[in-house]
């Protein structure tokens, strides 16, 4: 490998790494570090028809579903502490299970498209911050649509996994 072609894949390696997280921070900054690495917004912050983020709408729930065949359609929740929308009925046990296990409160599990099996490795103290930065966050009165079946008619646009024939 030449000296140029070595520096260059240190170079692109080295962007594709985290950013540091801020020195002297409290939970909520953590969190909200925590929530970019693991890019909550990616899927739980609604976009615009153009398909653009809406940052203003924080993490309310994204407005793009995913279709799992065989499981059917969901849209990703509302992440804001809103009490009829969001977490802010759920206790932060309840939040800790849905990130590291995959299980809401009323014992549903969640759609396989929520990586939680790679959530469940957090140490106490990030799943701490991390929930922190959620309860910090403004609630959003934001109601997605309820999970469709397979098959079933979709409430709203939706990604689609096609597996090979």
């Amino acid at each position: 490998m030449s000296q140029i072609s070595r520096r260059f894949a240190v170079l692109a390696m080295a962007a594709c790494l985290p950013a540091a997280a801020p020195a002297g921070e409290g939970p909520v900054e953590r969190g909200a570090y925590l929530a970019r690495l693991m890019d909550c917004a990616g899927c739980h912050m609604p976009r615009g028809a153009d398909g653009a983020p809406l940052p203003g709408a924080g993490l309310s729930g994204g407005s793009v579903g995913f279709e799992v065949p065989g499981y059917g359609i969901v849209w990703p929740p509302n992440l804001t502490p809103d009490a009829e929308t969001g977490l802010g009925g759920w206790s932060d046990a309840e939040i800790a299970a849905a990130l590291t296990r995959g299980v809401r409160p009323d014992g549903r599990e969640l759609a396989p498209v929520m990586p939680w099996p790679g959530y469940a490795g957090l140490a106490p103290d990030d799943l701490a911050a991390l929930i922190a930065f959620l309860r910090a966050a403004p609630p959003v009165a934001h109601a997605v649509p309820a999970p469709a079946g397979s098959g079933a008619d979709a409430a709203g646009p939706y990604f689609t996994v096609a597996l090979p024939q």
